[in-house]
């Protein structure tokens, strides 16, 4: 088996000893992020490995935790997450790779992998990599329960330039993070490796997964259904893409930011999940650039830099979730506005049901609600308006990346965190935007600014529902009822595209 094409500076070592290797009864990959089979480096490497040692291979997954708010999750999630496991387990078997589903859902992954360390003498772990706080801590928790018998290695499997060495710092803006990025990009932008029928295999091999069992053994908010557009597992978001390089790419450059055209992948949900890679998306784009120069540039800038910049971000920045991760300017021009007075404010509630005076900003929240997804360009103009219409910058936050947990497909993500931190608190913007109130000197969008954009009038038809409709409108009325967003205050706004990663 050659796997020449892996780059070791995609692999670091978390804790632990790995001289063991050697002496372990198998190699586990714990498939966290990455929830696919082929074209996943850390699957690659595991599997090499284990050749190189005579050694079985293992595949660990397990249910991890949701959203502070919601910890439970939502049956949309886990099903998406339960389908894509199922592929994996359905392959793993084919290939001669035992595939183990971990219960006890309440338990810390950390101490589930000790048990499994320790009834098995699987002494090598492999991760995959994620920067948000959830997957981090249990990996840390986990390495420092490791003496030398034991190693736990960790590949950065979702990004093409592994996350660590795109840059050593959190990026300010796009220019730099591009700037660094870039002249790495040929050295890890390679084909992958397939991953082959494992030669040793497990001598007490577990018996299927009961994924029946698995799914109802999970307490979730079932008023989240899932999506009919969005098929779980790797094969679907396969489709997709193939359906984006043929009916979407000639006009992504053009087109891609307007909500009521379809020019976008829609892949976000496949790649929040690891259900597709999207290196492989890249590769396929890419065979298309003496046709579309100008769609496959544009492409590669969204699902490379801005992506690898909001895992950057989350990486390097402790509080991506809060106003203190914010740059020093947005944070100081937020607070000397924090007692500016609002036009409107709105409860979570409110904001959730799609209640406000804004039948722009309640379609987008209805498409987000009922399609597990909203359009890369409404995202931005959403999140901003939740500034606007809260009572203060970090209730904002707050309830914008709630939202957007909760019923987004490729919700907790760092996509997600960046781009919530980017519309309301300023990150990876520059300090050059007029002020204004609430706003003081973030970047501001409006309703009529979105009119100069494209046909917000069909947007609007294609996501109404009885409850936005008959709402009462304009929420509490704090303090200027009655007041017309479409007549007072709004401006010619200044959009420049949509969140970065997420418009994919």
């Amino acid at each position: 088996m050659n796997y020449l094409s892996f780059n070791v500076k995609r692999c670091r070592l978390l804790g632990g000893n790995d001289n063991i290797i050697s002496k372990s009864s198998g190699i586990a990959y714990y498939m966290h992020r990455d929830q696919r089979v082929q074209d996943n480096w850390a699957f690659v490497y595991s599997q090499d490995l284990a050749v190189k040692h005579n050694l079985p291979l293992y595949v660990l997954a397990g249910f991890n935790v949701k959203h502070p708010e919601n910890p439970e999750g939502t049956r949309r999630a886990i099903d998406f997450t339960i389908g894509g496991l199922k592929e994996v387990e359905k392959e793993c078997t084919e290939l001669g790779i035992q595939f183990h589903m971990f219960k006890d859902h309440h338990v810390p992954m950390f101490e589930r992998i000790l048990k499994f360390i320790k009834e098995t003498s699987v002494r090598c772990i492999v991760a995959d990599f994620s920067p948000l706080h959830p997957h981090r801590n249990q990996m840390n928790e986990l390495a420092k329960r490791l003496d030398s018998s034991s190693c736990l290695l960790q590949v950065d499997a979702h990004n093409i330039v592994p996350v660590w060495e795109a840059s050593k710092k959190d990026e300010p803006r796009a220019t730099e993070m591009r700037n660094q990025i870039m002249p790495q990009f040929d050295e890890y932008f390679t084909e992958f490796p397939r991953i082959k029928n494992h030669p040793t295999k497990v001598l007490d091999p577990l018996p299927a997964v009961n994924w029946e069992e698995i799914r109802n053994s999970v307490t979730v908010d079932e008023t989240v259904q899932s999506c009919e557009w969005a098929k779980p597992g790797t094969s679907h978001g396969m489709q997709h893409l193939k359906r984006f390089l043929t009916e979407g790419l000639h006009i992504y450059n053009e087109k891609r930011n307007i909500p009521t055209v379809d020019a976008i992948s829609n892949l976000s949900p496949w790649f929040h999940s690891g259900q597709v890679s999207a290196q492989r998306a890249v590769i396929e784009v890419k065979k298309f650039e003496e046709q579309y120069p100008k769609s496959v540039y544009k492409f590669v800038d969204e699902a490379v830099v801005w992506s690898e910049m909001s895992d950057n971000f989350c990486f390097y920045n402790d509080n991506y979730d809060k106003l203190s991760g914010a740059p020093q300017w947005a944070q100081d021009t937020l607070n000397e506005h924090r007692s500016d007075k609002r036009e409107y404010v709105y409860t979570k509630e409110q904001f959730e049901k799609a209640q406000t005076h804004d039948n722009l900003w309640n379609a987008a929240q209805i498409q987000l609600r009922d399609e597990g997804k909203m359009h890369g360009f409404m995202r931005m103009y959403w999140a901003k308006k939740i500034l606007e219409w809260s009572e203060n910058p970090d209730e904002a936050i707050a309830i914008a990346l709630y939202l957007n947990d909760h019923y987004s497909l490729d919700g907790a993500d760092s996509n997600g965190f960046a781009g919530v931190m980017w519309s309301i608190a300023g990150v990876h913007d520059p300090p050059k935007w007029g002020e204004r109130p609430v706003y003081g000197k973030i970047r501001y969008m409006s309703y009529n600014g979105c009119k100069g954009k494209f046909d917000i009038f069909e947007y609007i038809k294609k996501y109404q529902s009885g409850d936005a409709a008959s709402a009462p409108q304009g929420g509490l009325h704090k303090y200027y009822k009655g007041a017309d967003p479409k007549q007072k205050g709004q401006g010619s706004g200044r959009v420049q595209g949509s969140w970065g990663g997420g418009k994919q």
